[in-house]
């Protein structure tokens, strides 16, 4: 991606009325080496069990030929050809919208049956040049694929949904043939426009709140609403253990005072040694919103003070199960995860000393060397929130 700026991901989904499972799957994954994002959404026909199953197999394929580089007409006919067709309406099992994002800053929208990707630039509708595809083969002769490329800007955004937002509303009077596009890209300028930072993951939010509103909040179909946000990187730093020679404490406390966005300090041995070296008060606070961990504390100019070693295990549990319906509570570790969500750019700052607390045969065996947990949660960070991450030992 262009050095000058990140690129923020986020979809938010809600399953049709009664469903536990929704059968609009959205699939990402980060090329590191080629620097490159790919997504992919996908709308299996029906709702739950049946529509899931097919939106995956859709969206795994599209994901993973799109990372050999395939062409797209060959991407899109393969793509086809594995897909069931319902043998009375003669229509694919399932939709696909992907979004490759590559080196070059260039991004490719390939699109079968999902309401057309918006683009906005400037709070106005980028309309970039598209092409359709017209598959050939005999099973699918005469479906289109819609591809489109451009260059993205700072601040450009991207919103790609499933038709659970545009025909969201469908029948009522105010929408009496759906919200549809326009109606959405109109809504999101709008809301541009009064939180011009907005994240990708609040518009998001916002865009299938808003469908949710319109079906009466009532979810007629699965819904799905994603945004990739082109912006600059919000900036996090973690500091987790002290340094492994007493004389790098001055270092670690430098590291803190000169980052510039929010801070997470994990440890009490860490908060003393950034509490005396930067002369910061520590306040203790004994509310104890998670069982399972000590109180958050507060540290003038820290954003976070928590416990360590166990913080640490319950973010890695939270971040593995963590997914658009899970419902962060208040705890120190909650509170953490939270701050990584609004975060695009995290610094990670391992201390390496080892912490004579961690050797004692009676602690629980989870109670992994630091080292181990941080470098696990450095690749959920990555892989599956797509977030750059960078680790130092000290």
């Amino acid at each position: 991606m262009g050095e000058d700026f990140f690129i923020e991901v986020d979809c938010q989904q809600k399953s049709y009325e009664g469903q536990r499972i929704c059968g609009d799957i959205f699939l990402s994954s980060k090329v590191k080496e080629e620097n490159r994002i790919i997504l992919v959404l996908s709308d299996g026909m029906g709702h739950g069990v049946k529509a899931s199953v097919l939106a995956t197999l859709t969206a795994t394929m599209a994901l993973n030929f799109t990372k050999e580089h395939k062409e797209p007409e060959k991407t899109a006919e393969i793509i086809m050809k594995t897909l069931p067709e319902c043998s009375e309406r003669k229509m694919n099992y399932s939709t696909f919208t992907i979004i490759d994002a590559e080196q070059s800053n260039k991004v490719t929208l390939l699109e079968y049956e999902n309401p057309e990707c918006v683009i906005i630039r400037d709070r106005k509708i980028l309309n970039p040049e598209s092409r359709y595809i017209v598959l050939s083969s005999e099973a699918n002769c005469g479906k289109k694929i819609r591809v489109c490329s451009f260059t993205p800007l700072k601040g450009d955004r991207i919103i790609f949904c499933t038709d659970g937002i545009t025909q969201s509303g469908l029948g009522t009077p105010r929408f009496p043939f759906g919200w549809g596009n326009d109606n959405v890209a109109r809504f999101a300028i709008d809301m541009i426009r009064q939180y011009p930072q907005i994240s990708a993951r609040n518009l998001a939010g916002k865009i299938l709140n808003m469908a949710y509103r319109n079906d009466g909040f009532q979810s007629k179909d699965d819904t799905s609403c994603g945004i990739v946000y082109f912006r600059e990187p919000r900036e996090l730093l973690i500091c987790t253990g002290p340094p492994f020679n007493k004389e790098d404490d001055v270092l670690l406390a430098s590291a803190v005072q000169e980052f510039k966005g929010k801070k997470i300090v994990m440890g009490a041995t860490t908060g003393d040694i950034v509490s005396r070296e930067l002369n910061l008060t520590i306040e203790d606070v004994f509310m104890f919103e998670d069982p399972e961990l000590p109180p958050l504390n507060k540290m003038d100019g820290i954003d976070l003070f928590t416990e360590g070693i166990l913080t640490l295990n319950k973010v890695e549990k939270i971040l593995k199960a963590y997914n658009t319906n899970y419902k962060l509570g208040k705890g120190p570790a909650d509170e953490i995860v939270k701050l990584i969500l609004e975060s695009d750019a995290i610094k990670i700052i391992i201390g390496t000393r080892i912490n004579i607390a961690h050797q004692d045969p009676h602690l629980p065996v989870e109670l992994e060397i630091r080292r181990t947990v941080v470098n696990r949660i450095a690749q959920k960070l990555e892989e599956k929130l797509l977030k750059k991450v960078n680790v130092s030992y000290i």
